[in-house]
């Protein structure tokens, strides 16, 4: 958000300074320079240069200029008491200094501050000479009052050396008038956070040069952070030189770098003298001239590595404590520079661009009456671009709604063009091979993963991963958390706008248009200037799209999905009813009238749902790079069987088709094949052998598949091996001859028992899956596996032991036995020092762990949950490194290690259903821990009393225990949010000062003895839920319970509480309230309608007589229940009004009629 603005009226004065001074004691010195230092700081100062005072008193023109002043500089020199002229100066400053605006500094020149308090010295000397004035005795009180403020005295400061004591005071005087004039223009929304964003990296360090970048897509705000940055910081600098549109300026003449050296230097060093005849020369100048000023250069607008070279080419040209902030649209001109702090600017979150868009639109920070829903459409347009959401602003201010309506429809058919033409700037500079990469995303790309981007691209013929990390350096693209490619709206459309422009569609170079492809594809208008096209509608068949295609000589890229025109799977498998058969039948006699055709131009094809049999006949697959044809009708891949060259062919996947067999005898140069759910595929065939640039092989859910051909280990590129859910019994020897082998996925092979005893050769293999399998053994040899990181053993049944050398895999980090019939862990285990997981969940049999389990050092997680663990070994206390330890469901656990504590980086504990009768005291030394999980430990009766120790704990679940009492210590923990004690049979009570957990969110105290709350309970200022089910001695709430201002869930079912505090109207956003079974409860209060945001009211099982008329207020109720309410006898009679209600139960009560009102509420449901 931006700032908000001061409250106050602030003056604006025409001086920053007024100087007050003895001119024949310092005019040509100490005041020429101290005047001519804050001059070259831009700080504008009041000197009287007249010579002889005129008159014994000042002038009405000096009184205006005093108070027309922010500070006043009053240098105090031997002669200063002398002059009336100067004390009546001062007695006018005094007066303005009382201001709360106004602020006046002493220099003691050549007195001391003692003097001039005092009148003595020098100052005693000179009032002699004033007795008889009338203003004598206000001048005395002016020289005492000036003299106690604070300020400079020369003797004292920086040893005397006037140079630098002037310095001192123009550094302070800066500082002051920084924080003074330097406010975030209120239309500049979201800056400030930013800019103390970037000043966060300046303030490691004030000894070296800091060269820092600021990157992000154009209209982002780059060059307006920077400026700001400027602003805020260039008090601090003996020069400054804010240097704008280096790009434009260095482009647009063959001197465009020399003058912008010029420029720097002149600013800096405010010298016009400075004569450069070649960049050459430039830099020599620069580098010799600025070595010795601290300085603060901003470069704005840097496309290429020679303006930076040019104008701060190295450190050392600069004094240290110097800053050079660039801003650019390329990131790898600052890579290139070897500039380390970076920093991308993020663009405004639709709060700030509301707030943005409102300044300009309305002149206010928020949407005028009538306009919210249009501002958010034209917010959502812009997606957080600066630039665009100004440009909109303007346009829209003063413009009536129908206006707006036309402009928003227009947005989405005609791109914004100011915008456009700012974003074309980093596209223009690109070279030719990443324009057609850019523009491939922009049109068709964006959302895709990364990795499927790289291989349409170079299927495509492109460098596509130096490709998209120029692009992505040049802020035209982001990739995602999720690891796709991801592209701001604005440049999406800007890149298709490029290929739009100037030629009608069908001569368009990409086509991805609905509407355009079903014109040209029925009309068979293609051309064979479109080379790439995404088809994605429901509005045509497949026949049309074949049909369309032959006049696309030169397509070279095909992606196609017409999911919605194809018959749903399952529907296919149960046709429900004649006519669909009929359709159905129709629809594929349809599709094998016609007669499928491909380019022969076509590198990339991928087709979702593919609904024939083969590829034609007629297709040449010679440019093929890759082949997806992914949920098809595919029987063989060439029609009548025919055996196809497909040199180039490097990726295929067929997942999830009819295939019953392939032929691959000559796609020789394969490196991916993909068959997944190839539910027909039986075998594959012996030429599959011949792959030698096979990396990966999938063979997932090949569900018929029970053999692999024996020569398997002849693929000796292969990397990748998967073969989950298959029905392979066996694997070939020859599989352990895959000497680059890094994944073999085997999960789910139910039929596989045994593994080949040499495994151990694939000395590459860092990931084995082996779950749900009937694995009875392991050969020995996987111990030889150096280089295996995972090891999944998960629910394989049968394995009763791991080899005893398990050990020496050393590489290990995780191994996962849950579901195994495990006995006991080779001693060996706590070999492997990388080993971070360790997962031996529903190990039924394993009754102890290796003594040295505490050898483990890079261990963080264990789960022996529902394990016949007794005891925990002591070494345990030595995993340094572990943060998550589940003992939960481990029935014969009675005890801990005593220094549990010792585990430092521990977050989370789960203890529950275990024997544990008590916890170590050192428990609470675990600073990290996060949940405590104690549920239902039923002999635990009490806790450490030092748990208030552990600071980070913010979820604990002590239900079902007999825990008696709470450790006071429990209220200082901070950031505890979630803390639950139902069926704590025992406890009765509750820490006084409960409220001292100012971060709890959710109180369960269902089913406890607890019998009254503590008033400081309503400290809870971020409490939503609390919990008091059941709880049966409970008669009353404390009552100013209505300061819980953020509960949202309230159940006091079941309990003795008669009524609710006066203070309960104020709880604003309750929207849950139960109160079934309080059969004590005989009235509500009055204000129950101040509840605003109440959706459920349940008091079912009480004796209410009546509901208030206040009920009707309730705007968002949709349930109330009050069921056997049998002492209530009507309804408030406005109850239809409350417009919501949805569910109204009655059933059980004594009223026998219903206010006409109900019918106002159109869906209500009644149970009477």
């Amino acid at each position: 958000m931006a700032s908000s603005s001061t409250s106050s009226i602030h003056k604006t004065f025409k001086y920053d300074v007024f100087l007050s001074f003895k001119g024949e004691d310092t005019r040509t010195n100490f005041i020429d320079h101290l005047y001519s230092a804050l001059d070259h700081k831009s700080i504008y100062t009041f000197k009287d240069d007249e010579r002889i005072k005129k008159g014994r008193r000042i002038s009405d023109e000096l009184i205006g200029s005093i108070e027309d002043s922010k500070f006043y500089i009053i240098v105090f020199s031997k002669n200063y008491a002398y002059s009336s002229w100067c004390l009546d100066e001062l007695v006018k400053i005094m007066e303005c200094h009382k201001t709360t605006q106004q602020r006046a500094y002493p220099v003691f020149y050549d007195v001391e501050p003692s003097e001039v308090r005092k009148q003595s010295g020098a100052v005693e000397k000179a009032f002699p000479e004033h007795e008889n004035e009338e203003d004598a005795a206000k001048w005395r009180n002016a020289l005492k009052e000036a003299s106690d403020l604070t300020g400079w005295e020369l003797r004292k400061t920086v040893d005397g050396h006037e140079a630098k004591f002037i310095q001192k005071i123009v550094e302070e005087i800066s500082l002051e008038l920084r924080s003074i004039n330097f406010s975030f223009n209120e239309k500049l929304v979201g800056l400030e956070t930013r800019v103390n964003d970037v000043l966060s990296f300046l303030e490691t360090s004030i000894d070296d040069v800091r060269m820092i970048g600021i990157t992000g897509m154009g209209g982002g705000g780059k060059t307006t952070l920077a400026r700001a940055v400027f602003d805020h910081i260039s008090f601090q600098f003996e020069g400054k030189s804010f240097v704008e549109n280096v790009r434009e300026v260095s482009n647009n003449s063959l001197s465009g770098l020399k003058s912008l050296q010029n420029q720097v230097l002149l600013d800096i060093l405010n010298d016009k003298g400075v004569s450069i005849s070649s960049v050459y020369d430039g830099k020599s100048i620069m580098k010799k001239r600025m070595c010795g000023r601290k300085v603060l250069i901003v470069l704005d607008d840097v496309d290429h590595i020679d303006q930076l070279e040019a104008l701060a080419s190295e450190p050392n040209w600069f004094k240290p404590g110097s800053i050079i902030i660039i801003t650019t649209r390329n990131e790898q001109v600052l890579v290139a520079h070897r500039v380390k702090l970076i920093h991308n600017v993020n663009l405004l979150s639709d709060k700030e661009a509301i707030f943005l868009f409102s300044r300009y639109a309305f002149g206010r920070e928020t949407p005028v009456q009538g306009y919210e829903k249009l501002s958010v459409e034209v917010v959502r347009y812009a997606s957080g671009l600066p630039l665009t959401i100004k440009v909109l602003g303007s346009f829209l201010c003063g413009k009536n709604e129908i206006e707006w309506i036309d402009a928003i429809k227009r947005l989405k058919t005609i791109p914004l063009h100011e915008t456009l033409k700012r974003l074309e700037l980093s596209y223009i500079g690109l070279e030719d091979d990443y324009k057609e990469i850019f523009l491939n995303v922009a049109c068709m790309m964006k959302g895709w993963s990364a990795d499927d981007a790289i291989q349409a691209l170079e299927s495509c013929g492109f460098h596509a991963r130096n490709g998209l990390r120029v692009l992505e350096q040049k802020s035209l693209l982001t990739i995602n958390d999720y690891e796709c490619l991801d592209m701001h709206d604005h440049i999406e459309e800007m890149g298709r706008d490029i290929v739009c422009r100037s030629h009608p569609a069908n001569k368009h170079s990409r086509l991805w248009k609905e509407d355009d492809i079903v014109d040209i594809l029925t009309n068979e208008l293609g051309t064979e200037a479109t080379r790439c096209m995404q088809i994605r509608t429901s509005k045509l068949n497949p026949e049309v799209v074949m049909k369309g295609l032959r006049k696309m000589k030169d397509l070279t890229f095909l992606k196609v999905s017409l999911e919605e025109f194809y018959p749903n799977h399952e529907t296919n498998q149960l046709i429900p009813n004649f006519l669909n058969a009929l359709g159905f039948l129709c629809c594929i006699w349809e599709l094998n009238k016609g007669i499928p055709y491909f380019p022969d131009a076509l590198r990339y094809l991928h087709w979702d749902e593919y609904p024939f049999r083969s590829l034609p006949q007629t297709f040449q697959p010679n440019n093929l790079v890759t082949l997806k044809i992914v949920g098809s009708k595919i029987v063989q891949l060439w029609e009548k069987g025919e055996r196809k060259v497909c040199n180039k062919l490097k990726f295929l996947d067929l997942s999830n088709s009819m295939l019953r067999t392939l032929d691959l005898g000559l796609t020789l140069n394969l490196e991916t094949l993909t068959l997944t759910r190839c539910c027909a595929l039986i075998e594959l065939p012996n030429s599959i052998c011949k792959l030698k640039h096979l990396r990966s092989l999938n063979l997932d859910c090949c569900s018929l598949l029970d053999k692999l051909p024996e020569e398997l280990g002849h693929l000796e590129s292969l990397v990748q091996l998967r073969l989950s859910y298959t029905k392979i019994k066996h694997l070939p020897d020859d599989i352990c001859m895959l000497k680059h082998l890094k994944l073999l996925k085997l999960d789910g092979c139910s039929l596989l028992q045994k593994l080949p005893k040499n495994l151990g050769w694939l000395e590459c293999l860092e990931k084995l899956s082996l779950s749900n399998t009937e694995i009875i053994h392991l050969p020995d040899s996987i111990c030889m596996l150096k280089h295996l990181k995972y090891l999944e053993l998960n629910q394989c049944s049968l394995l009763e032991k791991l080899p005893e050398d398990l050990g020496c895999l050393e590489s290990a980090e995780y191994l996962e036995l849950s579901g195994t019939k495990i006995m006991h862990l080779p001693d060996s285990i706590c070999k492997l020092k990388h080993l971070k997981y360790l997962g031996l969940y529903k190990c039924l049999l394993l009754e102890k762990l290796p003594e040295d389990l505490g050898e483990l050092e890079c261990m963080e997680r264990i789960i022996l949950r529902a394990t016949k663990i007794k005891n925990i070994p002591d070494s345990i206390c030595m995993l340094k490194h572990l943060k998550d330890l589940q003992l939960n469901d481990c029935l014969l656990l009675e005890r801990l290690p005593e220094d549990l504590g010792q585990i430092k980086c521990l977050e989370s504990l789960n203890l529950s259903n275990t024997m544990i009768k008590h916890i170590p005291d050192s428990i609470c030394l675990l600073k990290c821990v996060k949940s405590l999980i104690l549920y239902p430990c039923l002999l635990l009766e009490k806790l450490p009393e030092d748990l208030g120790r552990l600071g980070c704990l913010g979820y604990v679940n002590l239900s079902s225990t007999k825990i008696k009492n709470l450790p006071d210590s429990i209220c200082m923990l901070k950031e505890l949010k979630y803390l639950k004690l139902d069926k704590c049979l025992l406890l009765k009570k509750l820490p006084k000062d409960l409220g001292h957990i100012e971060c709890l969110e959710s109180l369960s105290l269902s089913n406890t003895m607890i019998k009254h709350l503590p008033d400081s309970i309503c400290m809870l200022k971020h409490l939503k839920t609390l919990d008091l089910y059941h709880c049966s001695l409970l008669e009353k709430l404390p009552g100013n319970v209505g300061r819980l201002q953020c509960l949202e869930y309230l159940c006091l079912s079941s309990t003795k509480i008669k009524h609710l505090p006066d203070s309960f109207g104020m709880l604003k956003d309750l929207k849950y309230l139960k109160l079934d079974g309080c059969s004590f409860l005989e009235n509500l209060p009055k204000d129950l309608g101040q509840l605003g945001c109440l959706d459920s009211l349940d008091m079912s099982y009480t004796k209410i007589k009546h509901l208030p008329d206040s009920i009707c207020m309730l705007k968002h109720l949709k349930s109330l229940k009050l069921v056997d309410c049998w002492l209530l006898e009507k309804l408030p009679e406005d109850l239809g009004k409350s417009g919501c209600l949805e569910m109204l139960c009655i059933e059980g009560t004594s009223i026998s009629h219903l206010p006409q009102s109900i019918l106002l509420l159109k869906g209500l449901s009644i149970v009477w």
